[in-house]
């Protein structure tokens, strides 16, 4: 391994670097992306039932704000319960940005090991190439295989960039596809509290079917 990387020529160490870099990035987003630790189980559910029952108090919404991006993001909409619906939303979206902007820290560093890599890889195919083509001139062709062996060593960066650009690819959308559907469902739990704190809110096709159902039948 070590002759391979010595072959490989500079240009090996900072794909090596990015390579640590990268993998770092990897394991501490899993970590910190655990759907646990974004999106607390019956959490949008109890912050609703405390916002129908009336049971806020900063105390609480405090300790919600803390909890997790989730309860972050319902925290910024109970802090302006009493106004007006539209500025409740406005308040959350504002706060949503946030949120998602440090779900989303470090995948834009990853996305950039990911496309750099391979052309740090090329760089040093590139440089090893023109350096052998030089020993050529000087000394001629010589024995084919050692030129075959120059020209094989020349394409470890390459192949080093790709081993790491690879991966990092993979994980980078996937982490990235992660994050989108955190968002989408944080969403819909701040759009349900907000319905919840709207008592002026419009009724659910199914209830209002059951409304006019129970009218009809109070007529009869």
């Amino acid at each position: 391994m070590l002759e391979l990387i010595k072959a490989g020529g500079w240009v090996m160490l900072p794909i090596i670097v990015l390579a640590v870099l990268a993998l770092a990035i990897i394991l501490e987003r899993f970590w910190s992306l655990r759907r646990r630790e974004v999106l607390p189980p019956g959490l949008g559910e109890e912050v609703r039932e405390w916002a129908k029952g009336r049971q806020l108090d900063p105390r609480h919404i405090e300790v919600l704000r803390r909890n997790s991006p989730l309860g972050e993001l319902l925290a910024a909409g109970l802090d302006v319960r009493e106004r007006p619906r539209e500025l409740i939303k406005e308040r959350i979206e504002d706060v949503g940005r946030h949120v998602a902007h440090r779900l989303e820290r470090f995948l834009n560093t990853l996305g950039t090991i990911a496309a750099v890599t391979p052309l740090l890889g090329l760089l040093g195919t590139v440089f090893g190439m023109i350096e052998m083509f030089l020993d050529i001139l000087v000394s001629g062709v010589g024995d084919a295989n050692q030129l075959a062996g120059g020209i094989g060593q020349a394409l470890i960066s390459t192949a080093a960039g790709l081993c790491v650009a690879i991966p990092a690819l993979m994980f980078h959308r996937h982490l990235r596809g992660r994050v989108t559907a955190y968002i989408i469902e944080m969403e819909q739990q701040a759009m349900a509290l907000l319905d919840a704190l709207d008592p002026g809110v419009t009724p659910t096709p199914a209830r209002a079917a059951g409304r006019a159902g129970s009218r009809r039948s109070g007529t009869a």
